[in-house]
């Protein structure tokens, strides 16, 4: 897959293409069948599939502080794009000067001077150009003069639930990463570095990563959760944690109130291994809530109750590859 950023990087002998435009992030199943048909359209005419996405979150330009919780970064947006069959992702910088194109201009400066759309695949409630004023039957009107074909696709709703990049926001910032799974089609993802904590958890016997994610990334609301845990980077490791492979887990998220903590941390206990991971870049997958976080009267009852998340999560993970 060709990586573009911005239209800089367009080959000067680029032809005809089908493209799909969008934030895209969580690239959840409402995305997904979206991709889907721009990926077939794509295959039907010969063309290529080019999905343009942006950064920063365009609300962060066009109402400075409102940047929402970020679902998927930049470079996991790209990998499910390209196992979706994506073939080019291209991400368009959102500037001031962008944000103030009229519809037409955007239309015809992007989709028709530099990219040669031959069709475009877009939600049904997809808006674009100042002030949003782009709608899809304004796409479509411009499509027929300028000779490229429009398809506005129905949102995914399954349950009376229509999934939303917003909608899985809410079911993380309330702690219910089962439903976010349900609506995503994957576990949410928290990516970070590993970092130095205070070491209290090795002190009980439960040594954790303590995970520091970018800014801006979707935290699941505190408690304890079951997860997988996964080595990213392509660093050494010392221990039994192979890069690449998932490991069973149990994650911490809040400010560990037992020791009147004030700072919240991401702390992963990896259940079946051991290993030296300061530094390493790490992904956890939140499948499952244990509990709430709560404080303990005593480091003892907290350590009990440690082990028995620990088998809970043990038991919730491994129905989960049944």
């Amino acid at each position: 897959m060709q990586r573009w950023r911005g239209l800089d990087d367009v080959p000067a002998d680029w032809g005809r293409c089908v493209l799909t435009i969008g934030v895209f992030d969580g690239v959840h199943r409402g995305h997904a069948q979206l991709i889907g048909r721009a990926v077939a359209a794509a295959k039907k005419r010969g063309v290529p599939s080019v999905l343009m996405t942006f950064d920063p979150h365009p609300m962060e330009v066009v109402r400075p502080g409102s940047h929402p919780a970020q679902l998927t970064t930049l470079t996991r947006r790209a990998e499910l794009a390209e196992q979706l069959g994506i073939e080019v992702f291209c991400v368009m910088p959102f500037t001031p000067e962008l944000m103030k194109l009229t519809p037409e201009r955007y239309v015809h400066e992007i989709l028709i001077e530099r990219l040669h759309v031959a069709e475009v695949v877009v939600g049904e409630n997809f808006t674009y150009g100042k002030k949003a004023l782009g709608t899809v039957p304004m796409l479509r009107k411009i499509g027929e003069r300028a000779g490229f074909a429009v398809d506005g696709v129905n949102l995914l709703a399954e349950h009376a639930v229509t999934f939303s990049s917003t909608y899985i926001r809410s079911c993380v910032d309330a702690g219910d990463v089962a439903a976010a799974t349900a609506a995503l089609g994957r576990p949410h993802r928290v990516e970070g570095v590993v970092v130095h904590g205070d070491g209290r958890g090795r002190q009980m016997g439960y040594p954790t990563a303590n995970v520091a994610p970018p800014m801006y990334s979707a935290i699941p609301a505190d408690g304890v959760y079951a997860a997988w845990f996964t080595v990213l980077g392509p660093g050494p490791i010392m221990g039994t944690v192979t890069p690449g492979e998932r490991h069973p887990a149990a994650v911490s998220v809040g400010t560990n109130p037992t020791f009147s903590g004030r700072t919240r941390t991401v702390e992963a206990f990896v259940l079946d291994g051991e290993a030296d991971l300061y530094g390493q870049h790490v992904a956890v997958d939140f499948v499952d809530r244990l509990r709430g976080m709560e404080k303990f009267d005593s480091m003892e009852a907290l350590v009990e109750e440690m082990g028995r998340d620990a088998e809970r999560a043990r038991s919730i993970l491994a129905a989960s590859t049944a």
